[in-house]
């Protein structure tokens, strides 16, 4: 079944935050159509050699939004040692990860609304310089997309279903 989760990308061009948040929000969608359907047991299968699969990757989506956003363009300090493991322990529910992720991407709009500029420098420094909130949603989108690409692939082999 090819292209069964196609969606097209946004279209939004009104403007660079416009543009930069159409296309962070699409991928904060593509990866929860990644987990859409499936039962506890897919999601924590493991497909590679590594300890990715799809209820890590979204746990580990969830830490990337509070990193980026919450600690370095709020300033928040609760997120200075962020945990990126794709480990989920086995008493976290999936509906528990997930939740979390949309938790975390609340926040973390909240602290792009705040900033509100994408010239809007970071409170928190990146390798001791501040970075403008332009720089954090490149960054975090083109992170969360290669992950959307790694779901995209272990769905695949689950069922089957493909698309973005």
């Amino acid at each position: 079944m090819l292209e069964t989760q196609r969606e097209i990308v946004p279209r939004d061009d009104g403007g660079e935050l416009d543009t930069a948040l159409a296309f962070l929000n699409f991928a904060r969608s593509c990866l929860l159509k990644k987990v859409d359907g499936l039962d506890e047991e897919q999601l924590r299968r493991r497909l590679v050699v590594s300890d990715t699969n799809l209820l890590g990757l979204v746990q580990h989506c969830a830490a990337g939004e509070r990193w980026w956003f919450a600690h370095h363009v709020g300033g928040d300090p609760a997120y200075a040692d962020t945990d990126f493991t794709m480990v989920v322990p086995p008493d976290r529910t999936a509906a528990e990860v997930i939740a979390d992720f949309r938790a975390a991407v609340d926040e973390a709009d909240r602290h792009i609304a705040a900033a509100g500029s994408p010239d809007a420098l970071t409170v928190m420094t990146v390798d001791g310089k501040q970075k403008t909130l332009r720089w954090v949603l490149a960054h975090t989108t083109s992170e969360l997309i290669r992950h959307v690409g790694h779901a995209d692939i272990l769905r695949e082999q689950i069922d089957e279903v493909t698309g973005r």
